[in-house]
C-alpha cells in the first residue's frame, strides 16, 4: 500500500476539487493519504512566484475556470465574499486537530466547505470561532507545536519539489494539480510508463534562454 501526501492550503480552490475529487479517482487501490497543510504563500514565495489570484486577468479566468470544472465533476463550490485571504487561521486549527499536524479527511472537509461551499468570508472571525468549536482541536491553534508543523510541511515539501497546491507525492514523485488526478491513479496502478525514459525526459531538455528581470 502506497502513502500519497496531500500538501494542500485551503485558499486554493484547486485542492478542494482535487480534494473532493480524490476517493473516486483512486477508487479499488490500496492507499494512505497523510493531509499536511502549509501555507501556498510561502512555497510562492521560494520560488519567486505570484499566485494566479494575484494577476488581475488570471484571477478572473481561475475563477471561471474553477467554477466550470466544478460544474462538470459536481463539486459543490461557490467564491467566498473575498479572495485571496488570509488561510493562516484555517491551516493552523487544521494542523491543530492532529498532535503531528496532519488533519484526517474529516477536518480538511469541514474547513474547505467552510471556504468554498458558503459564498461567505472564509476570514471572517466569527465563523473562524464557530468552526473553532465544531472542530475542537487537540492543540492550541497559535501554539508554538502547530506552528511548527505548519513550517515543517512547507520545508518538507520544498525539500520534495512541491512548488504549489494541491500537490501528491508518493515515493519520490510529485503530482501536481487537480488535473494530475488521472496520472496519480496510473502511477498506483504500476504503469509501466513512469519506469520509462518519457519520465526523466525534463533532465535531458537544456534551458535555452532565461528571462532577465
Amino acid at each position: 500500500m502506497k502513502t500519497i501526501t496531500f500538501y494542500l492550503d485551503f485558499i486554493s480552490p484547486y485542492a478542494w476539487l482535487a480534494f473532493d475529487a480524490l476517493p473516486q479517482a483512486l477508487e479499488g487501490i490500496s492507499h494512505r493519504v497523510v493531509h499536511k497543510p502549509l501555507l501556498f504563500a510561502a512555497l510562492l514565495k521560494h520560488h519567486g512566484q505570484l499566485g494566479p489570484a494575484e494577476m488581475p486577468s488570471k484571477r478572473d479566468w481561475t475563477y471561471r475556470q474553477v467554477l466550470w470544472l466544478a460544474h462538470q465533476q459536481a463539486t459543490p463550490l461557490q467564491l467566498p465574499a473575498a479572495h485571496p485571504f488570509n488561510p493562516l487561521g484555517l491551516l493552523r486549527l487544521a494542523a491543530a486537530c492532529d498532535e503531528q499536524g496532519q488533519p484526517n479527511r474529516f477536518v480538511c472537509e469541514k474547513i474547505f466547505r467552510h471556504v468554498w461551499c458558503t459564498g461567505l468570508d472564509a476570514a471572517d472571525p466569527e465563523r473562524l470561532a464557530a468552526l473553532h468549536a465544531e472542530l475542537s482541536p487537540r492543540l492550541a491553534p497559535n501554539g508554538d507545536q502547530v506552528k511548527q508543523a505548519l513550517q515543517t510541511h512547507s520545508q518538507e515539501a520544498i525539500a520534495a519539489g512541491v512548488f504549489g497546491v494541491p500537490s501528491f507525492v508518493v515515493d519520490d514523485k510529485v503530482f501536481w494539480g487537480q488535473d494530475a488526478l488521472p496520472m496519480l491513479r496510473a502511477y498506483l496502478q504500476g504503469d509501466a510508463w513512469f519506469d520509462g525514459p518519457d519520465w526523466q525526459a525534463p533532465d535531458r531538455c537544456s534551458v535555452g534562454i532565461k528571462r532577465t528581470a
